[in-house]
This record gives structure tokens, sequence and C-alpha cells, in this order.
């Protein structure tokens, strides 16, 4: 009796070590597929964490569908951003232009006493260089000025591995020009200053869908951006009350002539 019991408190023991190692094991193997789907952050992402601009939903780490920054370098990286900072300011002034040229095109300042600039914004260009003003030489001398002043401010000297590339942070913060008459940025508030490029580079990625969507809008239907919205909602409107009709039994009223003539343009 007394070797039965030995031997099977040896078995106990040994079955009771045996799990107590397997037990590591099982976790480990359990936890291997999030450790592996988890793929770490090169040198290139671990920057852009830390630029501005990243924000919800967008914010998991950051919006990179194609995976572009893989295997980037830094100073692509910056490049990439500048041309994004430039190009959102470009499209925002592009987007206030055409309303305000659209809006405006009556007022005696903007060359239209006689109401010959009219129409859509792509089509005004045009009108004005037709009548013979100067208009895209100041404005290619302009556009000539502030892009020397840029790259002078911010890009390196093009010899040897500086080609085609920005300042390191320390020399130059992208889009960072100086240019702030009104003195609306916070400065010594390194988390707020951030806060408000967030919302510029928000802002300008709007406005490049906008000029996009306004362009093609206006290609296709030949008409303003406001002129074709109000259409739009007329027509929306009417049909809207033709149901309330139906459903009441009463006369429909046809969408008007000129609705129907307007949108057809």
């Amino acid at each position: 009796m007394a070797l039965l019991a030995h031997t099977t408190r040896k078995v106990l023991v040994a079955g009771a070590q045996r799990q107590i190692v397997a037990r590591p094991n099982v976790a480990l193997k359990a936890a291997a597929p999030e450790i592996a789907s988890a793929a770490p952050l090169d040198e290139a992402q671990e920057y852009i964490k830390t630029l501005p601009g990243i924000s919800a939903p967008f914010n998991q780490p950051f919006f990179d569908p194609l995976n572009l920054s893989k295997g980037a370098k830094i100073r692509d990286v910056r490049r990439w951003r500048e041309s994004e900072i430039v190009h959102g300011r470009v499209a925002m002034l592009a987007a206030l232009g055409f309303i305000v040229g659209e809006q405006l095109e009556d007022f005696p300042a903007f060359l239209n006493a006689d109401g010959h600039i009219t129409g859509p914004a792509i089509y005004q260009f045009q009108q004005v260089e037709a009548r013979g003003a100067i208009f895209w030489e100041p404005l290619l001398l302009a556009i000539g000025l502030c892009e020397s002043y840029r790259v002078g401010l911010g890009w390196a000297t093009p010899t040897g591995n500086g080609f085609n590339s920005l300042k390191e942070d320390s020399e130059y913060n992208m889009g960072d020009l100086g240019f702030d008459p009104l003195n609306l940025g916070p400065h010594d508030d390194p988390e707020a200053w951030k806060d408000m490029q967030t919302k510029e580079l928000n802002n300008g990625r709007l406005a490049m869908i906008a000029i996009a969507a306004f362009t093609v809008e206006e290609l296709v239907s030949h008409q303003e951006i406001f002129q074709h919205l109000a259409l739009r909602f007329e027509k929306e409107v009417v049909l809207e009350l033709d149901d309330i009709e139906k459903d009441l039994n009463l006369p429909v009223t046809p969408v008007p002539e000129l609705v129907i003539r307007e949108l057809a343009q």
C-alpha cells in the first residue's frame, strides 16, 4: 500500500508540473495571432503620427488606405505634407473665388459694368482675356514671387542628398511661412498650435474635394454653382408638392417650363 501511495503521489505531481509548464505555452499560442496582426510601424509612419492633420474618424493610426507611407523616408513624408498644405490653401482660395466671382459678377469693380462677364466661373477667365484685360501675366508674376519665397524659406539647397527635399524640422516647420498678419496663431501653446494646423489641413482637404466638384458640375451643367443648386431644390420642392397633391386627390402642379428648360441645358 505504501508503495502504491508513493507511486500515485509521484504521478500526480508529475501531471501537475506538466500542466504548469503547458499553461504559459497555451497562453502564448492564444496571444500569438494578436501579436502577429499588430505589425510594427516603420520610422516614417511613426513620424506621421506626430504630425498635425490626424483626426477622427481616420485616426487609427492615420488615414493611408494605399499604405504609401510604408517604407517611405521621413524627407518624403515632409515633402508630401508640404504639398498637401499648399494645395489645400490654393483650393480654399479657388473655392472662395468661384463663389465670389459668380455672386459679384455685376459689381463694377469686377470689370463687369456692361454685363459681359457672366456665367459659370470656369468660363470667366476667357471672358476677361477676350475683353483685352491683362490677367494671366500679373497672376503668374504673383505666383512666382510667392513660390520663390516659399522655396527659399523651406527647401534645402538642391545639392547632394538635399535635392527635392525640405529643410530639417529644426530649421523649417512645414507650411509655416510666417504669414500671420492678424496674429491668430497660438505660437506659445504647442498643443493649440497643432490643433489649429489640423483644422487648416481638414479645411484644405474639404476645399480640394469641393473645387473638384465645382469644376465638374459646371463643365457638365454649364450653370453657376448656386443657380444649379437653386434649380435642383426648386424641382425637388415641386415634385414633393405633387406627391402631396396626389395623396389629397388635388390637381397636380406641373414643374414650371423655366425650371425644366434650365435643367436641360
